[in-house]
């Protein structure tokens, strides 16, 4: 879960700040979530201290979430050493930890194992022709028409684009920088103008269900925006958001080309845009923009993906007689290292001689394809069987390593799913789906540990929140996502933007709840949540810092509790 989305800015609870403080017998649950890595004796340094100085300002728990927790197979007797000596404190101190588990949504150390167990987005009917012992894709023509060179032009109007932000005011045509060609697109504001959009945009016909990949050279001199600098597809019918990549352009950087990389879905025609939101000071540049069929890029497959290669009849051709297999490398190398890269050349479709495929002949191949949302997060698949048995050993593994006596499920931003042949199968909706894995989840846990508590974080199970119609690239809805949760199931909620609605709706369904707050936000806010929250089952607070921000973690226990 990221800063940017978890909706303190703005909140209007922080006019509640004369709200008394509770008092610590009526928040059960005091807790600090505490990323970090053991496996270095300087973080474990650190880490003593916080917990010492969190037991002092009365905290009683702390939610350990460390990535290695998914890797324990691989890491050193140094990390199980610190591991140790953290728990010996929390035993001192009366502290209890509770360790992060099940990455459903950030889900790297899952797929570190197996990054097939990626949720893939299906690509169908996609077309290749036969050269040699090689099927290469069937280019289409019409993305020619794509006018990314920002050639074409009268005066600072670019032509061919079907929309353009203030030409001869913020865009202009320069002939004096520009990457190839005679010309490049700059974006630059008149003194003193900042917060507004400078962008360009096509409407492009392509094929529905097919692997894209855009990319654009982007260079900037001290341009402010570069965080909001975009590349994207939406679908002209569905509007719907089809990729959701940064490109993670500098303030100050060379030429350099940005990628994205996305399914059309049941898109028959996209608008491409490329630009920045809320561009201030600086300038930026933008030349040879290409929009092309990328087909197999981070390809995956299993059998509830499968990757099929039919015969222009449909007749199917068959792995290891008629054609080597096709395995994205690149992907696997990355995944292994928690990695994953948005574009790269595709792998091959070898063709044997078996086949007996000649030059000219067509193949259809149906796939899937994990895609990344923002920096590089990847999904796993909800329903995938072996992630299932990946969870067990986990469970086993940290069970043996910290005995807790709760685990913390990490099912959180889970931006796509419900999309495998397995699961249209099964006819759920996406909700219904994830009731179903986290159900699991729970069976999973407690199968090794019978007396497990459990928590989890609120958002995929919230209607007010992330458990709704169209959210990223979830297939369906998931609505009735929350029917999974056991009552006793303890909720780590972070929806301060409905500080009421959303603990009235967990309360409602009987489940306790511990309030995620500051966030690296004014500490007095979680005075006003909990004003708004009372009655709702709200027994506890949690110090959660995505900045690694300890410093006001006596201040939080002041607001919440009175802890001085």
């Amino acid at each position: 879960m990221s800063a940017v989305q978890m909706g303190f800015i703005g909140l209007a609870i922080i006019a509640a700040a004369e709200f008394a403080s509770a008092a610590p017998g009526e928040l059960a649950h005091r807790w600090v979530y505490l990323q970090v890595n053991l496996q270095v004796d300087e973080n474990a340094d650190k880490a003593e201290k916080i917990l010492r100085r969190a037991a002092a300002a009365g905290y009683n728990g702390v939610v350990y979430a460390d990535f290695k927790l998914n890797v324990l197979d691989r890491v050193t007797e140094r990390y199980r050493r610190n591991v140790r000596r953290i728990q010996q404190v929390a035993t001192e101190l009366n502290l209890e930890i509770i360790p992060c588990i099940a990455p459903f949504g950030y889900s790297s150390g899952l797929l570190m194992h197996d990054p097939n167990l990626a949720e893939g987005l299906p690509a169908r009917n996609v077309r290749f022709v036969v050269k040699g012992n090689a099927a290469i894709p069937v280019r289409d023509e019409r993305l020619r028409s794509i006018p990314g060179d920002f050639e074409r032009r009268d005066g600072d109007v670019f032509a061919d684009w079907n929309f353009q932000d203030a030409p001869g005011q913020g865009t202009f045509a320069d002939t004096q920088t520009y990457r190839s060609g005679t010309c490049a697109l700059r974006v630059e504001n008149p003194p003193g103008v900042k917060g507004v959009n400078r962008r360009v945009s096509k409407s492009v016909s392509l094929r529905p269900y097919h692997q894209y990949h855009a990319s654009v050279w982007i260079k900037t001199d001290d341009f402010h925006a570069a965080a909001v600098v975009r590349l994207f597809a939406i679908g002209a019918g569905s509007n719907r958001t089809l990729s959701y990549q940064n490109l993670g352009v500098q303030r100050s950087q060379d030429w350099t080309q940005h990628h994205i990389v996305f399914n059309s879905l049941d898109s028959e025609r996209i608008n491409l845009y490329c630009g920045v939101w809320g561009a201030g000071a600086g300038r930026l540049w933008m030349d040879d923009l290409v929009l092309e069929e990328s087909p197999l890029v981070n390809v995956v497959e299993r059998p509830g993906c499968p990757l099929i290669l039919r015969r222009e009849n449909g007749e199917p051709l068959v792995k290891g007689r008629d054609y080597q297999p096709i395995v994205d490398q690149r992907m696997i190398k990355l995944a292994r290292d928690g990695d994953f890269e948005v574009f790269h050349q595709p792998p091959a479709i070898e063709l044997l001689p078996a086949s007996g495929l000649k030059d000219g002949d067509r193949v259809n191949v149906d796939f899937y394809h994990a895609v990344s949302i923002h920096d590089g997060q990847v999904p796993a698949s909800i329903t995938e069987s072996k992630c299932f048995d990946w969870l067990d050993r986990q469970v086993r593994d940290v069970e043996q390593l910290l005995k807790p006596r709760r685990y913390f499920l990490s099912h959180d931003e889970i931006r796509v799913a419900n999309w495998s042949a397995a699961e249209d199968a099964l006819g759920l909706s996406a909700g219904q789906l994830l009731a179903q894995n986290v159900a699991r989840c729970v069976e999973v846990v407690r199968h090794v540990n019978p007396k497990a508590k459990l928590c989890v974080w609120s958002d995929m199970f919230d209607p007010s929140h992330n458990a709704r119609e169209q959210y990223y690239l979830v297939k369906g809805s998931l609505a009735e996502s929350w029917l999974g949760l056991p009552r006793d199931m303890l909720i780590i909620n972070w929806n301060s933007g409905e500080p009421q609605r959303s603990p009235r709706f967990f309360a409602q369904r009987g489940h306790d709840q511990v309030l995620a707050g500051f966030y690296d936000a004014p500490v007095e806010q979680i005075r006003g949540w909990l004003q708004a929250a009372q009655g709702q089952r709200v027994i506890g607070v949690m110090y959660t810092t995505w900045q690694n921000d300890f410093s006001q973690l006596e201040a939080f226990a002041k607001a919440a509790w009175g802890q001085p």
